[in-house]
């Protein structure tokens, strides 16, 4: 069984596997808009999506890493709630959104399941969004593992939006991953100064070479202007990795499917 991953931009990524079409973290908005995220920060986005939601066709579920920032759910996003089968993000988050939402604390799990298709196990992942003692400043934000029969190479692992911690370290010691969609980027504000709210480059390398993932994709490094390390300062980190983390790299070209084996 191969899955089949669709970049339409940010953290937004369409898994489709046995069946199933989930999307993570829904950005829809068009780009030049301006957000605020809280405690004086905030960001605008500079490029729109490779698919709109109108185009995106029927989702089964929707894996939310968080509710309160806009560029993991904008209102066109939010817009599309309503129409997924399934919604599964953190338990704040669950109480927010409100209706059958999902909420999921880190190593809970919950299962996607209909007639005719893998059943999906879908496990939250420790995430912290920011510096020690940031949480109340922050909130709640998870990562998502999924496991389903017939895997060969481990779960599908989506970090979220976290720092490198211990908390996400854990992850190398609780799950054998197969492909990790990494959200990268190095997030500061000018108001908290050289604090990064998101991983680097140089600390996915670190995660990677503990987690050991086969295959490595960086996502949610562009299209807003709060990211501090796009494409080009990655690979340029990456370049002095080791060669058996370099291998594991794969950029995904922005709205363009691509097949990986399960």
């Amino acid at each position: 069984m191969e899955v089949r991953l669709t970049h339409i931009g940010g953290p937004t990524v369409l898994i489709e596997v046995g069946g199933w079409r989930v999307l993570t973290d829904p950005t829809f908005d068009p780009p030049g808009r301006s957000y605020r995220f809280g405690w004086g920060t905030g960001s605008r986005k500079l490029t729109g999506p490779a698919i709109a939601a109108s185009e995106i066709g029927a989702i089964d579920a929707v894996l939310l890493s968080h509710d309160h920032h806009d560029d993991n759910l904008d209102p066109a996003g939010r817009a599309l709630l309503p129409s997924a089968g399934t919604v599964i993000t953190t338990v704040p988050g669950a109480r927010r959104l409100g209706g059958d939402t999902r909420g999921l604390e880190p190593w809970a799990s919950t299962r996607l399941e209909a007639p005719g298709r893998p059943t999906i196990e879908v496990t939250a992942t420790p995430c912290r969004h920011g510096p020690p003692l940031s949480h109340p400043i922050v909130g709640e934000v998870i990562g998502f593992g999924l496991r389903w029969d017939g895997q060969e190479h481990g779960v599908l692992w989506i970090s979220g939006d976290t720092v490198l911690y211990d908390g996400v370290r854990q992850v190398a010691d609780r799950l054998q991953v197969g492909i990790a969609l990494l959200h990268l980027g190095g997030v500061r504000f000018p108001i908290s100064g050289p604090v990064r709210y998101t991983m680097t480059a140089r600390e996915a390398v670190e995660l990677c070479r503990l987690v050991q993932p086969r295959t490595v994709i960086p996502i949610h490094y562009e299209g807003w202007k709060h990211f501090r390390e796009g494409r080009e300062a990655i690979e340029h980190e990456l370049a002095g990795a080791p060669e058996d983390i370099r291998e594991r790299i794969r950029w995904l070209s922005i709205g363009v499917p691509t097949e990986f084996p399960a």
